[in-house]
């Protein structure tokens, strides 16, 4: 392209952006369709949406798309109108007419019949208080008001379904009434309850208890089955006193659901209020190198009854400081992006709180563990943390090191033998460590510590936090100098884009945490190795800039003329004030991606159109003011009319407003960047965090890998089919005799003695279960996919996702008491496999010391 054919294309830009201005930047005010609306949001576990325009065009959803059913329903003068779900299908839906997604609370507005009815969804994650922020609930609150003068009769109906409490709907679950103070709390959980016995991407929790709690003195509860209650109260206005009892049952058998009616007489121009708490107790949050971790609400050792008897009491307190919050917020990121920015921040927020746990130490510090929702469920995994982090290093510093300080102690323990920094710790909720090298990504992971690590200084004004693991830096900071400025062939972030070599945007990342690391020499007063390494990134600099040239922009790796890419990574530059790389180099490359954008944003690079939200708003805050919102604008537009139902995707086509990809993913939090360069505004939300100087407990001590001590051998001979067998394959007298016989491991894979290439494999065997006195026995399991596994015809484990090696999986306890010395066995399992190599291997192990 010659030069004033660019001059040109960057004139008619300017101009095109100034005619597509989107009202919302002229001071009018926007309505925002998110894809999806956060209803009842606290971690992966009690993750509760509305993925539909109405909140009573489907019903709502675990965030991987299972059903998980809230409902609501309103009767007004002996008509009953659905509020919230699809059911029933012959009650008419009361006509929404509004809908407010803010930071902790999603508003929606209904009218008819003279009845105005505001359904107010709050979620009391308040960043500068850890004792709100952990609480596991969310309320649902109605405001019911007369507007047409007259005086109406109004009945409401709630219920929160079973289906909160497990994996799959075939599992059995059981239930009960409890008082709790002036509450009544219903509570409805697995008959199995394996805590902390699963772990992987699509999974839902089927252990510890889904709670929902009302003011006795203002409900009616219920534990029935969810048609019956339903058509009770819209065909009679009531619901049964008599608590179903037949239990345990599965879930899919008559669905129980926890309900509550509210009577509230007849309703003038004055707002009655009517509220129902959804609330989950996981007693255990993270496994944590073998050591059960409890929730951070839970770590003095709360209970339930006090969770909801003092959410209850502190309701109006909450209420309005999640008012006073939102406002701020919204007000503030407004003020720095525009309106669009904010309303996307806002659809955000709670999101990326979703997919993360809160969990409390040894020492009752608070440890903040991402989740890789819709990849592979990886826990705590850097390239994760390190988007998600602008949120917390804005709003609350200490949940930024509570993310931090497992992967820095994993690091600095016996376990980790690589220069480099770690990639995850395990898959969620399981912290096991990996003893991988860091998953391909060294340079990736090594930059990402650094670059969180100063930006974390700079939130506290010091650099004590890191302290305790200066050495590990220092390491990081020297495999960078040997290895960053020049990517080997490797991974980076973006990692579903495949190995590349010579990566420049993986090659600024390296050299601004070099300078990141001697920033942090200088705060602890090291300014010789300050020097040194703020040297040694600016020659870095000046070398890069020669060999990413490519004419008008910057390529997207040193030997691919005629490329270029997203150089998301150089905003730290500018965040940081660590005036590494000239400003020309980022406005140089703004000006570029200014020709190659798309209707729906500006793609990750010149390989395809796909595009990362979170990266394209780190790159958009590098450009003006005037040019962030160009960038942002797009973005806006593919949430805002998307037909991809899902919580924000952070990755999608930028030409397809029908695609979508990764989503209900912690990176959201990284869209808060732009909110980072504005010093003041960073240091006035920043400031709010009082917990200084906090002492983390050491890391458990734990085996790695596990010790484990072989009872039932792996590499046997099983009976198998890949043929769908009948319901009750895993029964003991179910006959294989036209199944074929084989050694295990059956799979693709190396190691595998038992070729096996179709989508799904059922196994079985029969033994004696050797005599011993196994304290910790467990399967041990190689599965590549999904994994379930019966004993003796009764579930005993399940595993989603993929292994790469033999690793122990915990069996549940109905299981667990046949698997006695002298017993005869029927060991089965069943693997699915969707994609990749694939393999299957089942045998028993105990578990020394884990």
């Amino acid at each position: 392209m010659k030069q004033k054919d660019f001059k040109a294309i960057q004139i008619l830009l300017a101009l095109f952006s100034c005619i597509i201005m989107p009202p919302s930047l002229s001071g009018q005010p926007v309505s925002f369709r998110p894809p999806a609306v956060p209803l009842v949001t606290f971690d992966p576990y009690l993750s509760i949406w509305s993925e539909a325009d109405h909140l009573t065009d489907k019903n709502t959803v675990h965030w991987t798309h299972h059903e998980q059913a809230l409902a609501s329903l309103i009767r007004i003068d002996g008509r009953t109108y659905r509020l919230m779900g699809a059911e029933p299908k012959d009650v008419p839906a009361f006509p929404q007419r509004s809908l407010q997604v803010l930071p902790t609370r999603s508003i929606y507005e209904f009218e008819d019949a003279g009845v105005h009815v505001t359904l107010t969804f709050m979620t009391p994650a308040l960043p500068h208080d850890l004792n709100a922020f952990s609480l596991p609930l969310s309320y649902i609150t109605w405001d019911v008001r007369s507007v047409d003068g007259k005086s109406h009769k109004v009945s409401i109906y709630s219920s929160t379904s079973s289906e909160l409490a497990v994996n799959t709907p075939a599992e059995t679950v059981k239930w009960g009434k409890l008082k709790m103070g002036t509450l009544t709390a219903l509570r409805v959980g697995t008959q199995a309850q394996p805590i902390l016995g699963f772990s992987g991407d699509d999974h839902r929790i089927d252990w510890g208890y889904a709670y929902a709690a009302a003011l006795s003195s203002e409900s009616k509860p219920a534990i029935g089955a969810n048609q019956t209650l339903l058509e009770d109260f819209s065909q009679k206005g009531d619901i049964p006193s008599i608590v179903d009892a037949r239990m345990p049952r599965a879930v899919d058998d008559n669905t129980p659901v926890l309900a509550f009616v509210f009577h509230l007489g007849e309703v003038g121009a004055k707002t009655v209020e009517r509220q129902v708490i959804v609330a989950y107790d996981e007693i255990y949050a993270i496994k944590y190198f073998g050591t059960p971790l409890r929730p951070y609400w839970r770590r003095k050792g709360a209970t339930p009854s006090v969770l909801l008897q003092t959410a209850s009491k502190e309701y109006p307190s909450l209420r309005n400081r999640c008012e006073k919050f939102d406002h701020e917020l919204m007000a503030d990121m407004t003020k720095e992006g525009g309106d669009q920015y904010a309303q996307i921040c806002a659809a955000a927020y709670r999101e990326c709180i979703a997919a993360c746990g809160l969990a409390a130490d040894a020492n009752g510090q608070p440890l903040f563990f991402t989740k890789e929702n819709t990849s592979n469920g990886d826990i705590a995994t850097v390239d994760v943390i390190y988007p998600m982090d602008p949120i917390w290093i804005f709003l609350n510093p200490t949940l930024a090191k509570a993310t931090l300080v497992s992967v820095l102690d994993y690091a600095a323990s016996p376990h980790w033998k690589f220069p480099n920094a770690p990639h995850d710790l395990g898959t969620y909720p399981i912290i096991t460590g990996r003893d991988d090298g860091g998953e391909g990504m060294p340079v990736e992971e090594s930059g990402n510590m650094l670059l969180l690590c100063d930006a974390i200084a700079h939130a506290d004004g010091n650099a004590n936090f890191v302290t305790p693991w200066w050495s590990q830096l220092t390491q990081w900071a020297d495999y960078l100098k040997n290895y960053g400025l020049d990517p080997e062939n490797q991974l980076c972030t973006d990692d579903f884009m495949g190995h590349l070599a010579h990566n420049a945007n993986l090659s600024v990342k390296a050299i601004l945490a070099l300078a990141a690391y001697g920033d942090l020499c200088k705060m602890r007063g090291d300014n010789t190795t300050a020097q040194e390494f703020m040297a040694l990134a600016k020659n870095d600099a000046e070398h890069w800039m020669k060999v990413a040239a490519d004419g008008y922009h910057y390529k997207l790796a040193f030997d691919k003329p005629n490329t270029w890419s997203q150089k998301y990574n150089l905003v730290w530059d500018q965040i940081l004030h660590l005036n590494i790389f000239p400003s020309s180099v980022a406005q140089k490359e703004i000006a570029f991606y200014k020709t190659v954008m798309q209707p729906y944003g500006l793609p990750l690079d010149s390989r395809t159109h796909l595009t990362k939200a979170d990266w394209s708003i780190w790159t958009a805050t590098m450009a003006d003011d005037k040019d962030f919102r160009f960038f942002i604008s797009p973005i806006y537009d593919y949430l805002d009319h998307t037909t991809v139902r899902d919580p924000i995707a952070d990755s999608y086509m930028t030409d397809d407003i029908h695609s979508g990809g990764m989503h209900a993913r912690p990176v959201v939090g990284g869209f808060f960047i732009k909110m980072l360069t504005n010093s003041a505004m960073w240091h006035k939300w920043a400031s709010g965090d009082k917990m200084k100087n906090l002492k983390w407990a050491p890391l458990p001590k734990f085996p790695f890998p596990p010790k484990v001590v072989s009872v039932v051998p792996t590499h046997c001979d099983w009976s198998y089919t890949i043929h769908q067998p009948s319901k009750n394959w895993m029964s003991p007298s179910f006959p294989v005799t036209t199944w074929q016989g084989g050694q295990a491991g059956f799979g693709t894979l190396e190691g595998s003695h038992t070729q096996w290439d179709t989508s799904d494999i059922w196994i079985r065997r029969t033994f004696t279960m050797p005599n011993g006195n196994y304290k910790n026995l467990q399967f041990y399991v190689f599965h590549d996919e999904d994994v379930e596994i019966y004993v003796n015809g009764v579930f005993a484990a399940k595993a989603t996702s993929y292994n790469t090696t033999y690793e122990p999986l915990k069996i549940s306890a109905v299981a667990r008491k046949l698997l006695k010395s002298g017993a005869k066995i029927t060991l089965a399992a069943h693997c699915h496999q969707t994609g990749g190599g694939q393999f299957l291997d089942v045998g028993l192990v105990n578990v020394v010391n884990e």
